[in-house]
């Protein structure tokens, strides 16, 4: 139920067409109640307003929350980076849950500043 508007606007036109649809078939009483049901789903669907997303700023400064990540046999982290322009990378330490954000790309190698475990690192070729 993420998108109510949009699920009232598709029930009203489904049930307009099947409406439409019993009336080809001579079902008046059956398309008349389908039918003014979707014109009153599909008005209510109108009037509700569009859910509003992130904005902008809110983007920007967004960061995942500070938790541990579980134990898979091995060090577990989280790197998140921008697809824009300022370029920002947020870095989720699974050990200790320490959330580090940097002004550049994945670095190619990186150590937690707060339990100093090395979480990885990328060799050349």
């Amino acid at each position: 139920m993420r998108s109510i508007r949009e699920n009232f606007l598709i029930a009203g036109l489904i049930c307009i067409t099947t409406g439409a649809f019993f009336t080809v078939a001579n079902l008046m009483s059956l398309a008349a109640t389908i039918g003014l049901s979707g014109v009153v789903l599909f008005v209510l669907g109108m009037t509700i307003k569009t859910e509003k997303g992130m904005s902008p700023k809110e983007i920007a400064n967004w960061k995942p929350e500070s938790a541990q990540l579980p134990d898979a046999g091995r060090v577990m982290y989280r790197v998140d980076v921008t697809l824009d322009e300022p370029k920002k990378s947020t870095i989720l330490c699974g050990p200790c849950g320490h959330v580090e954000v940097l002004d550049s790309d994945r670095p190619v190698e990186y150590s937690c500043p707060a339990c100093f475990i090395l979480l990885w690192t990328e060799e050349e070729e």
